[in-house]
């Protein structure tokens, strides 16, 4: 079993930053592509951002330039930079793994999920 716990949401004002981690624990062998996923009120969860264990990245078209993704391997956490922050980035953001390579299996990860809130 392997948990993703996020940190760092929270009530921002428009034009203002905030940083989430997202770290990986458990039982694993490698982890491949970690991302960003977020769910805005009464919308489905949309992508956000991913990130290979190579450093390939892939962006939202509309969080490029404001979003940025990385990632430490050695400690299995991902994070996301997200600045000039807008009214419609609000959502709830979702930690994800979906391809954990364990011992027996390969299997798909979710966090908890971390409130973000940018008011106007």
């Amino acid at each position: 079993q392997v948990q993703l716990v996020e940190s760092g949401g929270g009530l921002v004002q428009a034009g203002g930053s905030l940083r989430l981690s997202c770290a990986a624990s458990g039982s694993f062998w490698t982890i491949n592509t970690m991302g960003w996923y977020r769910q805005p009120p009464g919308k489905q969860r949309e992508l956000v951002a991913t990130i290979t264990s190579g450093g390939t990245t892939n962006y939202a078209d509309s969080v490029k330039g404001r979003f940025t993704i990385s990632r430490d391997n050695a400690k299995n956490t991902v994070s996301l930079q997200m600045n000039s922050l807008k009214p419609e980035d609000t959502a709830v953001y979702y930690c994800n793994a979906p391809s954990v390579r364990e011992r027996l299996r390969i299997a798909e990860y979710w966090g908890q999920g971390t409130q973000v809130t940018v008011s106007s």
